[in-house]
């Protein structure tokens, strides 16, 4: 497991860059993030935690202002590279900062997230980004479900980064919020080691009443 500090995510990514096997500097977008925003009228966008930029260049492209953040300068700069090869790079503000006190200043109609794991408890860090959605805006938590299933060639990451869907919720009370998706869902990805590694994810969607 990554240590959830600068240096330690700055090793990740290094890692990532020279190629390593497993490496997420050429993952797609997240398909949660396309299935749950891809009907709503674009506006401005924070991408909290935003790796190696893949849902932040899908965002940029679909005509969202997008402002991208990340603690690991590696990151950003592979972001960067990725997003310069495509025709959305000028919506893109690539930001280098520590999300845990990093203060955008603003509201976004959009803050999404997508794995992100600061040197902070998971929920509050969860609770942190939802104060940044403006009135009307939508927050989107896409995390790790935390699951005891030792079956098969499950991707398993430790219980401090992991969450489930009735804890998230519960951080959302009404009437502030109106949640319109909060599940529980597995996908099947290819290894490093050539076979199926299962994801256990849990996706929330909510928005802030106006």
């Amino acid at each position: 497991m990554t240590e959830l500090d600068k240096d330690g995510w700055e090793r990740h990514w290094r890692r990532g860059r020279d190629g390593e096997p497993g490496s997420m500097s050429a993952n797609p977008p997240n398909p949660y993030l396309v299935e749950e925003i891809g009907g709503l009228a674009p506006g401005s966008a924070l991408d909290a935690g935003c790796g190696a930029g893949a849902e932040a260049i899908w965002l940029a492209s679909a005509g969202w202002r997008v402002t991208a953040v990340d603690i690991s300068p590696t990151a950003l700069a592979i972001a960067a590279e990725r997003a310069a090869t495509g025709a959305a790079a000028d919506r893109i503000r690539w930001v280098e900062a520590d999300l845990s006190v990093w203060d955008p200043g603003t509201g976004f109609d959009l803050v999404a997230t997508h794995y992100a794991h600061p040197a902070t408890p998971q929920l509050d860090f969860y609770d942190r980004i939802a104060e940044w959605v403006a009135p009307g805006g939508t927050l989107l938590i896409v995390g790790h479900l935390h699951t005891h299933d030792t079956t098969g060639h499950d991707h398993r990451p430790p219980a401090e980064v992991s969450v489930d869907a009735a804890a998230v919720s519960a951080r959302l009370p009404g009437p502030r919020w109106r949640i319109a998706t909060a599940g529980e869902r597995a996908r099947t990805l290819p290894g490093p080691d050539g076979r199926a590694t299962t994801i256990h994810d849990v996706i929330v969607r909510a928005t802030r009443s106006g």
